[in-house]
Formats: C-alpha cells, sequence, structure tokens
C-alpha cells in the first residue's frame, strides 16, 4: 500500500522542523521526490542534506506562504507541478480575546488561512495546466472543531481552513484534485514537551481518552492515505487524529 507515492514530487512547507521536517522524512521514505519549504532557506540546508545522504531526492526553498510573490516565483521555478502538497506552515500564540491585538489576529489568520489558499491555488493552476490531478492536504488541529481557551484566532483560522478545504474540494474536483484537511490532536514535539511534563501538561494529558499524547508517526497512517491513491475517493473530509479527545466528555 502507498507505493504509488514513489517518485511523486511532494512540497511541504513549515518543513524547518517538527511536524513539516516529519512529513518531508516520511515522503522520502516513501521514495517521493521531496521540496522542503519555510521562510529561511538556512533552517532547511542542513535536513535537506541528510535526506540526499539517505539516499532521497530532497530540495530546499525559501518559501513565505503570506507573500504571493514568493509563492510565484517557487512555482514558476518549479520544473514539473507538485503531485502532493502539505499546507503545514502555521503558527499558534495563545492570548485572552480581550488581550488579543489587531496584528496578532491578522498575522494568525494570515499565515494559517490565507497561506494555505494561496499555495493551493498556485499548486491547483499548475496540475490543471498540465491536466493532471493531485492531493492537497491542509494541516488543521482538532481546535478547528471543537475550541479551547485563549485560542480564538487560532482557533478561527483553522476552522476556516477546514471549511477552506471543503470548499476548493469542491471546485477542484472535476480536474482530479482532491483536498483534505488533516486535524491532528496534541502531538509531542520538541517545542511542547517540557510543559506536558509540568503540572498542567500532565493534567490536560489525563483528559484525553488513550491518556496519552500523540506521537508524529501517529499521523503517518492518514498523511499516506490523503496523499495516495489509497484515498483515492477520499476528498473535503477534515480527518481527525487524536486519540478520542475530540470526542471527550463534557
Amino acid at each position: 500500500m502507498f507505493d504509488d507515492i514513489r517518485n511523486k514530487r511532494v512540497l511541504v512547507t513549515g518543513a524547518s522542523s517538527g511536524l513539516g521536517q516529519h512529513f518531508a522524512r516520511l515522503f522520502a521514505e516513501r521514495g517521493a521526490a521531496v521540496t522542503l519549504a519555510a521562510r529561511r532557506l538556512d533552517s532547511l540546508e542542513a535536513e535537506r542534506d541528510a535526506l540526499r545522504d539517505s539516499g532521497a531526492e530532497a530540495t530546499a526553498v525559501a518559501l513565505d506562504v503570506c507573500d504571493a510573490a514568493s509563492i510565484s516565483r517557487l512555482f514558476a521555478e518549479a520544473e514539473q507541478p507538485f503531485d502532493i502538497v502539505v499546507n503545514n506552515a502555521g503558527i499558534s500564540g495563545a492570548a485572552r480575546a480581550m488581550d488579543l491585538t489587531e496584528e496578532a489576529w491578522d498575522n494568525t489568520l494570515d499565515v494559517n488561512l490565507k497561506g494555505p489558499f494561496l499555495v493551493a491555488q498556485a499548486a491547483a493552476k499548475a496540475l490543471r495546466q498540465v491536466e493532471r490531478g493531485g492531493s492537497i492536504i491542509n494541516v488543521a488541529s482538532i481546535v478547528a472543531l471543537r475550541v479551547a481557551t485563549e485560542l480564538s484566532a487560532y482557533a478561527a483560522s483553522k476552522a476556516g481552513l477546514v471549511h477552506l478545504t471543503r470548499a476548493l474540494s469542491l471546485e477542484w474536483a472535476r480536474y482530479g484534485i482532491r483536498v483534505n484537511a488533516l486535524c491532528p490532536g496534541y502531538v509531542e514535539t520538541e517545542i511542547n514537551r517540557d510543559f506536558f511534563a509540568s503540572p498542567a501538561g500532565e493534567a490536560m494529558v489525563k483528559r484525553i481518552p488513550q491518556r496519552r499524547l500523540g506521537r508524529m508517526e501517529d499521523l503517518d497512517g492518514a498523511t499516506l492515505l490523503l496523499a495516495s491513491e489509497a484515498g483515492a475517493y477520499i476528498t473535503g473530509t477534515a480527518l481527525v487524529v487524536d486519540g478520542g479527545h475530540s470526542n471527550a466528555s463534557l
């Protein structure tokens, strides 16, 4: 299963660390040609070189998902359209709604909602031009489906991303372009590890029905399903991977 990913061209945004870096490795291990994208090229070079050393085909590019010119430049310079796009670039930032600044609101919506739209739009145009289908995966969150305190801008952006996913899937299905959202629950990374080891973090983990944080590899099956021909009839869905957290009792 998922053998059709081999030799596909994959773009992963926000690939300098965390989930983005993990997704890039996942597709590289499956034999795909991976393009790692982030705002700073120097943050990608070590990972690109490591993937190449392992025998993978990997490229690193500077990309600001909020800058239409940056996106246009990337797609203009690409030798071929990307078969698979993982819209992973995003920011969080916790703040009480009454204290949230207009600048912080705009920045969150720009990165988390406008950015994925601009990248998806460019990817779809490139695929349509060569009359080829593809898969776009928008990385959302369970916060798109159930809210948490001090995350009003983040929750709004991710909820918008899920509905944008549905809208794009409806328009682009006729071109063979599938658009889906991946909604992870709390996944342990180097950034949040210390918090989840604290009493407050441990209490949060206890509210997850499986009584554990997600691991990045817990997302692999869902990601590969949405990217590959195994999910050829799946489009416009929000696939939740959260250990049952979003279904936890109120």
